[in-house]
């Protein structure tokens, strides 16, 4: 099978944890080792990753040096894209015994200028602040800003992706039986311009969203979508909880999820689905059961 493996931003950095190098790269050593037991499995793999909270910090260490001078997030994301990837591919590497190739690939990812997420911010990026802190940053940088829980994070546009221009050189790494680190922190975003070529805008894409196009595009038999909850839950939150091992596209797009968590990967899972393939949604060290049906919660077509 290939398998398209999405890691949530808490494979890299767990709640509450600094943003260190040293802490990324101790939980990167963890997904590393589930990874591994897919490809040991004798799956083929790509792997994708979000980027959030690397970006913003990026962000606020440009700003720190000179405000004026401020890289945008298209050159922001590939920067976080070439970081976690190079953390993603060592690791993996090592997990394997360095018996088979694994390569990062800076992934650009087509999205429309007209839509309608550039007027209306959503994706949280950087750190949590207390609402006074991040009002007074917003007023200084020009940010946007919104509520994440009980604290308040930055927001930037999150387009819908619809293309990736970086597919055809995919598809020869894999052919070759490449391991594959791609479409990190969703891609970088870009946009056509009227003569066919292509320039980076300021955005942040949803890292599901942009793993399940990957997963549609390849063709791949299976999408994982994993993070640090063990499947997708009913009534989550409360006394009546209950998860569920399994969903149809109809149950998937009637459930009723938190459009700021679980919501993305199970609309994400749901757009895969559609084409044939099984989505898979649950914790990172259960990704080689959640792929047979053992764990987490599985959505297919039919």
């Amino acid at each position: 099978m290939l398998v398209v493996a999405a890691l949530g931003g808490n494979a890299l950095l767990k709640r509450g944890e600094p943003l260190t190098a040293q802490a990324q790269r101790a939980n990167v050593k963890r997904a590393a080792a589930a990874l591994a037991a897919i490809v040991r499995a004798g799956h083929r793999l790509v792997v994708t990753h979000g980027n959030g909270p690397q970006v913003g910090l990026l962000a606020l260490q440009g700003a720190s040096y000179n405000p004026d001078e401020v890289y945008p997030l298209d050159v922001l994301g590939a920067e976080t894209e070439g970081m976690i990837g190079y953390m993603i591919e060592q690791e993996l590497e090592n997990a394997l015994d360095h018996d088979r190739p694994v390569a990062t690939l800076l992934t650009q990812v087509l999205v429309d200028h007209r839509d309608p997420a550039f007027g209306k911010p959503t994706k949280f990026v950087g750190p949590v602040y207390e609402r006074e802190e991040a009002q007074a940053r917003a007023k200084a940088a020009g940010w946007a800003i919104a509520a994440d829980g009980t604290k308040w994070r930055r927001v930037v546009a999150s387009p819908a992706p619809l293309d990736i221009p970086d597919l055809h050189v995919l598809k020869l790494l894999l052919e070759q039986g490449v391991i594959v680190i791609c479409a990190g922190g969703g891609g970088i975003p870009v946009v056509q311009r009227d003569d066919g070529s292509l320039v980076g805008v300021e955005a942040v894409i949803d890292k599901d969203a942009a793993s399940a196009l990957l997963a549609r595009k390849l063709e791949a038999d299976a999408l994982l979508l994993l993070t640090d909850v063990d499947g997708v839950y009913r009534d989550f939150g409360t006394q009546a909880a209950a998860r569920l091992p399994h969903l149809t596209l109809a149950e998937a797009e009637a459930l009723d999820v938190p459009a700021g968590s679980m919501g993305p990967k199970v609309h994400a899972g749901r757009d895969f689905a559609l084409c044939g393939g099984i989505a898979g949604i649950g914790r990172l060290e259960d990704a080689l059961a959640i792929l047979s049906g053992e764990a987490g919660t599985q959505i297919k077509g039919m």
